[in-house]
């Protein structure tokens, strides 16, 4: 078993956390504060979980504990009621944020990801475990208790969501949860013609009789994908482009569950779960007749939606974050943190490709930074150099004294931020982590002019969104 360090649990939880915790293999060494933490890392390194609910005297230890253990793995759990403890933490410099209930699985996937990617050999599994999943907003709380219930209900399982939301990771969870098979994915709009009918089905639909044999089953290849997924899972993306064929056949094989195997003509019991990840308008396709009623109702025995990443702001630090490290592990550079001013500004975007968006920003920014190269933060520079609030394409400054970039970079970042809270100062002295007379301070001296939102005025510098 693994050890972990556990630093500022309540002495009320521990028999209950000790519980959770050894369910994944970790035994947890239990610290009081900081001093008796380092005291016990001298006689033994293993990672640190700090428990966030102390607030800044916890979040003290943290920072004690990395001036001082810098190579130590730290992790920290936090309470779902005040979110901003989680970028507090990633500031910080912690590898992950674990929301409560805390999950052992979740932990322990957390800290052999962090071992792989120390020693270069990042664990990158086929599967994700429900409790891999960031679900610090309630929206993702509720997805994840959808996936729960869709993972005991056994049949198909439509899940709804625009690109980029997860919809293939909240499949893989399912699988996971369910425990057999292989899981399966096929993106019914990548093939023309019949190709689609050979790749599921390993053969050609036949005119006469749509590929049927004698007894009425689908025929179904052992080179085919569904075979392949049999008795587990399989992940159709954009069902809607399927020819009305293949959809017909996929609903005649769902509604038997019997096939005829091609190369031996036997017919098989042919059991396997079929998900499908689809936009949000997926129903007017099926009002349409795009999509066939019998296989649409099949697939949807479960219904999962999910939430745009601005509908689920609060998990975007440690989301943020995750992509972060995985992306400077795979490039094979030290770790970066992200800073407080840059975490507000990428809180602040409107993140219309959501998480895969936001992972190409960080992809960006870590083989493109703005700022010093020799530091380990990422900075609101390096953040601005490769978006712009409109959307529209950045354009970087050319000349000027590095002084003058950052002033301007300083400039567009207060106006965004303040563009943002709609005009009110106070909270966005509170988003930038100043005093409210310290905002009117820099507004003055950066020429950043605003006024209320609600008073049909707009503030100045700053791109339309």
């Amino acid at each position: 078993m693994k050890s972990i360090l556990y630093l500022g649990c309540p002495a009320s939880d521990r028999a209950e956390t000790e519980k959770i915790l050894a369910t994944a293999d970790l035994t947890v060494v239990w610290a009081d504060g900081a001093a008796s933490a380092l005291n016990q890392l001298q006689r033994r390194d293993m990672p640190v979980l700090l428990d966030l609910s102390r607030g800044a005297a916890a979040l003290e230890a943290a920072r004690e504990l990395r001036s001082q253990r810098a190579g130590t793995p730290m992790f920290a759990v936090v309470d779902g009621q005040r979110p901003e403890l989680t970028t507090e933490a990633v500031v910080a410099g912690v590898a992950d944020v674990f929301a409560r209930p805390l999950a052992g699985r979740r932990v322990a996937n957390a800290i052999d990801r962090e071992i792989g990617y120390r020693s270069h050999r990042p664990k990158r599994g086929s599967d994700h475990a429900l409790e891999d999943l960031y679900s610090h907003s309630a929206a993702m709380r509720d997805v994840m208790a959808q996936i729960a219930r869709a993972a005991t209900m056994g049949g198909g399982v439509l899940i709804r969501g625009e690109e980029g939301t997860g919809r293939k990771v909240a499949a893989r969870a399912i699988h996971a949860a369910r425990g057999v098979g292989k899981f399966v994915s096929v993106n019914c709009a990548a093939f023309e013609g019949n190709r689609l009918d050979t790749e599921l089905f390993g053969s050609v639909a036949r005119a006469q009789n749509d590929d049927k044999s004698a007894r009425g089953f689908e025929r179904v290849s052992r080179q085919s994908r569904l075979y392949e997924a049999l008795a587990g899972t399989i992940y159709l993306q954009h069902v809607a482009d399927a020819p009305g064929r293949v959809q017909a056949r996929l609903a005649s094989l769902l509604r038997d569950r019997e096939a005829v195997l091609v190369e031996t003509g036997a017919t098989v019991p042919f059991e396997v779960c079929p998900m499908a990840g689809v936009e949000p308008a997926f129903h007017t396709a099926v009002q349409e007749g795009r999509v066939r009623e019998d296989l649409h109702r099949r697939l949807s025995v479960s219904q999962i939606d999910m939430p745009a990443l601005k509908s689920r702001r609060e998990d975007i630090p440690a989301l943020a974050n995750f992509f972060l490290r995985d992306i400077c592990a795979a490039l094979r550079v030290p770790p970066k943190t992200l800073s407080r001013p840059a975490l507000s500004l990428i809180d602040s975007l409107p993140w219309r490709g959501n998480a895969v968006e936001l992972r190409a920003l960080l992809q960006s920014v870590v083989t493109n930074p703005a700022g010093r190269r020799d530091t380990g933060d990422v900075g609101v520079e390096d953040v601005l150099a490769h978006v712009r609030l409109d959307g529209s394409e950045v354009v970087l400054p050319t000349g000027g004294t590095l002084r003058q970039a950052r002033a301007s970079f300083e400039r567009d970042y207060i106006a965004g931020v303040v563009k943002q809270h709609r005009g009110r100062i106070s909270d966005a002295a509170k988003a930038l982590g100043i005093q409210r007379t310290n905002l009117y301070r820099k507004m003055r001296s950066l020429g950043v002019n605003h006024k209320r939102e609600d008073d049909e005025s707009t503030v100045t510098g700053f791109p339309e969104l």
